[in-house]
């Protein structure tokens, strides 16, 4: 059976990176009929975030990856944290320790330095130079207490070749990797050590992760040979660069996926748009969801190359999941931002009618919810480019006609307010749109929305002709000028 992980250290946020590793490595399990795995890597107590393993998984859920196994749900493979791992890994040192594969290094982090220095000096690469390699059994500062860290006895000679399932085989000379270090001056076991026993023991088939841990895949095999362990497949997908293909970055836009959900973006958008970073369907589909992907997904249609983020591809995704779903669904993401707007809203028309109303054109909930504030709160500003254009001497007369020939209606639809507003064109001899676009000014302080009429029918009959009056007045009192 497939088993595949993912595996977060809890240092931080869920980043697009992360959660787009997490989601390949869940659709390949799907796909599969395999089973998806969550393990924390929390040995880096230095590093550790309160809270972010909690915030972590809040963000997985909320783009659907449900774990089969995990910290919270259990399984026959755990413990699922690292750190209660530990006396399982220090036991798989020391057999190495013991089989000499592997051997304790006391030299100090300055002669390290210095180590270093010399070596970029004659621009060799860095790698450590095994002095402490050869020490007998019987040296005394075995004994003498003296911190050490233990080392990987690499093979001086070879190569250590990845069977990459992305990008094929992947040649590391053994010379340039050097005597890694597997275990600190703590005993605490480092990550190229910890996944390896971690892995196997939970019987990882495919060890699927981005590119930037390719260098360390080879040390990581050196160790699974040194124990005599089963290798698992590894694939590594491209890394996300941002459009200038520089490192992908704060100022490129937001990064986490909890920051997303702050600007409006909906996480079935962001699943679908994170899949197509690296990934594309065999008809090039581009709207589908985690139960399609699924279907189709497999390693074989992961690009080599670096996916390039794009946030006005984000952005149009995302307008169209504000299309596409339920509108109880949109209600439903749409409320806390509503609140942050100040709307309350029992006071004004019914939320459905008004998202599907006003979602058409937004790209996001933050402009979803100011599209459909002034359907619940009379506009107390109004844009300065469509006052000067739409607004002149004449205004204030035409709206309050408008007011009169609207509030004597009997019918409020919209065919009843198009014939009214054709009428009233025809009375004074202009076109329609003269009339329309100060009457959407007048009633939304805006110059773009939904339909006229549509908009008029869902605001009310009362609430249109208090506003046209409204705005009328304020003219007249100086408080809005128009061009003269």
């Amino acid at each position: 059976m497939v088993r595949v992980r993912y595996a977060p250290s809890p240092t931080g946020t869920l980043h697009i990176g992360g959660a787009r590793t997490a989601l390949f490595n869940y659709l390949f399990a799907r796909h599969h009929h395999g089973r998806f795995i969550l393990r924390v890597e929390d040995t880096d107590q230095a590093r550790l975030v309160e809270g972010s393993e909690e915030s972590m998984m809040r963000g997985l859920k909320s783009l659907g990856l449900v774990w089969d196994e995990g910290p919270d749900v259990g399984g026959d493979y755990g413990p699922y944290h690292q750190s209660e791992r530990l006396a399982r890994h220090k036991a798989a040192l020391q057999q190495l320790l013991d089989a000499g594969q592997a051997y304790r290094c006391y030299c100090t982090p300055e002669e390290l330095a210095e180590e270093r220095a010399r070596q970029e000096a004659l621009k060799q690469p860095p790698r450590y130079s095994g002095k402490c390699r050869m020490r007998p059994q019987d040296d005394p500062i075995h004994t003498s207490g003296k911190p050490f860290v233990v080392r990987m006895k690499v093979p001086e000679e070879g190569t250590t070749v990845v069977q990459d399932l992305i990008r094929g085989p992947v040649t590391f000379e053994n010379r340039i990797l050097g005597d890694f270090v597997l275990a600190k001056s703590d005993g605490t076991p480092v990550y190229n050590f910890a996944v390896v026993l971690d892995d196997y023991d939970m019987a990882i088939t495919h060890v699927i992760r981005g590119e930037e841990h390719l260098s360390n895949t080879p040390k990581q095999i050196l160790v699974y040979q040194a124990l005599n362990l089963d290798l698992p497949a590894f694939a590594h997908v491209p890394m996300i660069l941002a459009p200038d293909h520089t490192k992908l970055s704060k100022r490129h836009g937001a990064t986490s996926v909890e920051e997303y959900r702050q600007q409006g973006i909906l996480p079935e958008a962001l699943t679908n748009y994170l899949l197509l970073l690296g990934w594309s369907a065999p008809d090039d589909t581009e709207i589908m969801t985690l139960e399609q992907a699924a279907q189709w997904f497999d390693l074989d249609r992961v690009q080599h190359t670096a996916a390039i983020y794009d946030i006005k591809k984000l952005e149009w995704m995302n307008s169209q999941y504000l299309r596409l779903l339920p509108v109880d669904r949109i209600k439903e993401a749409v409320t806390p931002f509503l609140a942050a707007e100040g709307i309350v809203s029992e006071s004004g028309p019914d939320l459905d009618t008004v998202i599907a109303l006003v979602r058409e054109r937004a790209r996001t909930l933050v402009e979803l919810a100011q599209g459909m504030a002034y359907f619940y709160v009379r506009p107390q500003t109004f844009e300065a480019k469509g006052v000067q254009k739409h607004f002149d001497a004449t205004t204030p007369e035409r709206l309050r006609a408008l007011a009169e020939v609207l509030s004597q209606l009997s019918t409020w639809d919209h065919d009843s307010l198009m014939a009214a507003y054709d009428a009233e064109a025809a009375r004074l001899e202009v076109k329609r749109a003269a009339l329309i676009h100060p009457s959407r000014l007048a009633v939304t302080g805006r110059t773009v929305g939904p339909g006229l009429f549509e908009l008029l029918e869902v605001l009310g009959q009362k609430e249109t002709v208090d506003r046209l009056l409204e705005t009328a007045t304020a003219i007249e009192n100086g408080h809005i000028t128009p061009t003269p």
